[in-house]
C-alpha cells in the first residue's frame, strides 16, 4: 500500500510539475513518473539520471537530424530503425541500459511527431520530451526519497547490483533487427494511412521487445508474443476502465483526478502482486494515464486520448506480423548456415 500510494503521489506531482514548466504532453510526464518508481530510492534516483541522460541525448541527435529525414520517406525510415535499433540493443546488453532506451525512444517520438506535424518547430518537440521526462523524474525522487525516509528503508538498504554487460551478442543483433524492420515501418504507415499519435506506436515497439537475451533464441516470438499478449490485456482493460471514467467525469476534473488515482493504485497493485503477469499491470496503468491525463484540465477531450491508445494498438498490430514472419525464416536461415 505505501508503494502504491507512493505512485499515486508521484504521479500527481509530476502532472504539477509538468503544467507549472510547460509541458506539452502531460501523461509522458505521469508515466515518468510511474514507471521509475523503484522500492530504494537509490535505484529510483540512478534510473531517474539515466532517464534525463538516454532523453538529452536523444533529444539532442533529433534536432540534427529530424529536420533533413523527415521531408524523405526513405530517409525517415532509415534513422526510424538504426537509432531506434541502436536504443534497443544498448537497453539489451549495455550497463547503463536505461539510458540507451530512452536515447531510441525520445528519438523515435520526436521523428514520429514531426511527421505528423511538419508545421511544427523541432526544437520545441525534443524540448518539451526533455521537460516532461525532468518533471516526472524530479517528481518521482522527491517521492522516493521522502518514503525512504519515513519508512527507514535507507537505514537497512543492500548495496545496488551492478548490471552485467554484454560486449556482443548475435541473438540480441537478430532481435533488434525484428524491431528496426517494424520501427522502419511506421513512417511508411504513416504516409499511406495518417494514424494520428504514430510515436506511441513506436514506444510500443521498442518496449515489447525489451525480454532477456538469454531467452531470445532464433527468433524471440515467444517471449515477445507473450509481451504483446500481457500488453494488450493491460492496455484493453486500463483503456476501458479510463474511458468509463472519462463518460461519467462530463469534463470535471476533480472526477477525472480521483479516476486517475484509482486506477494508478489498481494498476501498481496489479503489477507487484503479479508474478508472470506483473506486465499487465504496468500497461493497465499506462492507459489509464494515456486517456485520463490530458494536456491542460481545463480543456478537456476524449479524442487525444483514444488516439494514442490506438496508436499503442498500432504499434502492436505491426510488430506481431514481423515476429512471425522472422520466425518462419529462422529455420531455414539456421539450415543455410549449417
Amino acid at each position: 500500500m505505501v508503494d502504491e500510494l507512493a505512485c499515486v503521489a508521484s504521479v500527481m506531482l509530476a502532472i504539477a510539475f509538468a503544467h507549472m514548466i510547460g509541458a506539452t504532453m502531460v501523461a509522458w510526464a505521469a508515466f515518468s513518473a510511474f514507471v521509475l518508481m523503484k522500492g530504494d530510492w537509490r535505484e529510483t534516483m540512478l534510473r531517474g539520471v539515466l532517464r534525463i541522460t538516454g532523453t538529452t541525448l536523444g533529444a539532442g541527435l533529433a534536432l540534427a537530424l529530424v529536420p533533413l529525414a523527415s521531408r524523405s520517406l526513405p530517409l525517415a525510415m532509415l534513422v526510424a530503425a538504426l537509432f531506434g535499433g541502436i536504443g534497443l540493443y544498448g537497453m539489451l546488453t549495455a550497463r547503463r541500459a536505461y539510458a540507451w532506451l530512452l536515447f531510441g525512444l525520445t528519438f523515435e517520438m520526436v521523428l514520429l511527431d514531426k511527421l505528423e506535424h511538419p508545421w511544427l518547430d523541432t526544437f520545441d518537440f525534443a524540448r518539451t520530451r526533455l521537460l516532461e521526462v525532468a518533471a516526472g523524474t524530479v517528481a518521482c525522487v522527491l517521492v522516493s526519497v521522502v518514503v525512504g525516509l519515513l519508512t527507514r528503508r535507507t537505514a537497512v538498504a543492500a548495496p545496488l547490483a551492478t548490471a552485467p554487460r554484454i560486449h556482443w551478442d548475435p541473438a540480441a543483433a537478430r532481435h533488434v533487427a525484428q524491431a528496426a524492420v517494424a520501427l522502419a515501418l511506421l513512417p511508411l504507415l504513416h504516409r499511406f494511412a495518417g494514424i494520428p499519435e504514430l510515436a506511441q506506436a513506436g514506444v510500443t515497439v521498442l518496449a515489447a521487445m525489451i525480454v532477456p537475451v538469454a531467452s531470445i533464441g532464433a527468433s524471440g516470438l515467444a517471449p515477445v508474443s507473450r509481451r504483446l499478449l500481457h500488453r494488450v490485456i493491460g492496455c484493453l482493460s486500463g483503456g476501458a476502465v479510463a474511458l468509463l471514467i472519462l463518460l461519467l467525469a462530463h469534463q470535471s476534473t476533480a472526477v477525472l483526478i480521483a479516476g486517475t488515482c484509482l486506477g494508478i493504485v489498481i494498476g501498481r497493485h496489479i503489477e507487484n502482486a503479479s508474478g508472470r503477469a506483473s506486465y499487465i499491470g504496468l500497461q493497465f496503468t499506462l492507459a489509464i494515464l494515456v486517456v485520463l491525463v490530458p494536456d491542460s484540465y481545463a480543456q478537456v477531450e476524449i479524442r487525444p486520448g483514444v488516439q494514442r491508445l490506438v496508436s499503442i494498438l498500432v504499434g502492436m498490430a505491426l510488430l506481431q506480423p514481423v515476429l512471425l514472419v522472422w520466425h518462419a525464416l529462422a529455420p531455414r536461415r539456421s539450415a543455410q548456415s549449417a
